[in-house]
């Protein structure tokens, strides 16, 4: 028995090792699990939607019930976005990730000056939970909707959050029109080049 023990334990050894070689040659993407969060019609999903290959993108999007899973990839990473309900009875779910969770991308609806304050608070409340308080996981935010009138800017949206009083965590806040794609990518770029550099 102690022997079978060995060779599991050496296999599961060798295999870890190999899986690592595969990422380092590139020959595998790295996988990260990225929550997507917000409040509800800022864009989550359409965001996750133009992010997938166009051959994979959904032409209806519908809001987000509870969450669902959607994957991605960058240059280098496999992304495994957890997509979660911005909508009120939904937002105690969040919560349940965070554990899993190597980094954060938070969408916020930059033409919604009247929920702003929510949002904050929601990010308030996620930035003292104790299962993201004490670590450097980075956070993307999304200015979204900017191709709107009444929208603000990225800068405005980053004080009305307060974006500057996060000290313990890299964070970024791209400007971005999810329809169109504009400002997914600099944002993603980001985000990769901080997971490879953050361990969390």
């Amino acid at each position: 028995m102690r022997n079978v023990q060995l060779v599991c334990q050496c296999w599961s050894h060798i295999m870890g090792l190999l899986d690592r070689l595969s990422v380092l040659l590139g020959l595998k993407k790295k996988e990260v699990h990225v929550l997507c969060l917000g409040l509800d019609n800022s864009g989550k999903t359409t965001i996750i939607n133009k992010l997938k290959p166009s051959n994979a993108q959904s032409q209806d999007i519908v809001p987000t019930i509870g969450f669902s899973i959607e994957k991605f990839k960058s240059s280098s990473l496999s992304f495994t976005v957890f997509d979660m309900s911005g909508q009120g009875r939904y937002r105690n779910l969040w919560e349940h990730y965070y554990k899993e969770g190597q980094a954060i991308i938070f969408v916020i609806d930059s033409s919604d000056r009247l929920r702003m304050v929510v949002a904050k608070e929601e990010l308030d409340t996620l930035l003292n939970h104790p299962d993201i308080k004490h670590r450097r996981i980075p956070i993307l935010f999304f200015a979204n909707k900017m191709d709107l009138r009444d929208a603000v800017t990225s800068v405005k949206v980053s004080q009305l959050l307060c974006l500057e009083n996060i000290k313990d965590k890299p964070w970024h806040i791209c400007a971005s029109d999810a329809l169109k794609g504009e400002g997914l990518q600099e944002g993603v770029d980001w985000l990769q080049d901080q997971i490879q550099a953050v361990k969390t």
